[in-house]
């Protein structure tokens, strides 16, 4: 589990494809310490497994499935990258309960800078609609974020200076295809109410 506070932008300092998949390599500080090698590590939302770590890096191995389903495939050497280690029974959990699951992907279609802040909007796939409720909880690209507006197809989040300054999410997302995790409470309750819908 992580919490959708991110420790570090990182940077993909290599990329091996292996068949259908792939070897990431991601420059990090930060999130180094402390990691072990199979630890999960939260990439842009998407929880990987380290599978190798050096001084200066950790890998991960992506296969077709992720590289298919997340905005993780479209990433280059050199992509900035939200990175979060999971967090550890006892942690306080400031932002909101994200499993790294990616529920699918989203496009950055408007920025409208408010004061110091930044208005970001984001198409969503339609079957994940439902799962917005205003001033519920999103994680973008592994951020948690509050929702400040529900749209027919899509939602708008307010982002602080802070989360600007320390995330990749920002002024240079415009057209960008970001990973999306829907509320995990929303999910269950949707789920459990299906079978009575329509009675």
């Amino acid at each position: 589990m992580f919490t959708g506070l991110i420790e570090e932008i990182g940077a993909v300092a290599a990329i091996t494809r292996n068949g259908p998949g792939a070897r990431l390599t991601i420059r990090c500080q930060t999130v180094l310490e402390g990691i072990a090698l199979g630890d999960s590590v939260a990439v842009n939302g998407a929880c990987l497994t380290a599978t190798e770590i050096t001084d200066s890096s950790f890998a991960v191995d992506c296969v077709a499935e992720t590289l298919s389903r997340t905005a993780i495939g479209t990433l280059e050497v050199g992509t900035p990258v939200n990175l979060e280690r999971a967090m550890r029974l006892g942690d306080r959990l400031g932002g909101h309960l994200v499993q790294g699951h990616i529920d699918g992907t989203g496009e950055v279609v408007a920025l409208t800078p408010e004061g110091d802040s930044l208005r970001v909007r984001v198409r969503l796939p339609e079957d994940l609609c439902k799962y917005v409720v205003e001033k519920g909880s999103v994680a973008i690209d592994g951020i948690s974020l509050t929702i400040a507006e529900r749209h027919d197809d899509g939602l708008t989040v307010a982002l602080i200076p802070h989360t600007m300054a320390h995330t990749t999410l920002g002024p240079a997302s415009q057209g960008r295809m970001v990973n999306l995790e829907v509320d995990l409470v929303a999910k269950y309750v949707a789920q459990l109410v299906q079978p009575y819908q329509g009675r």
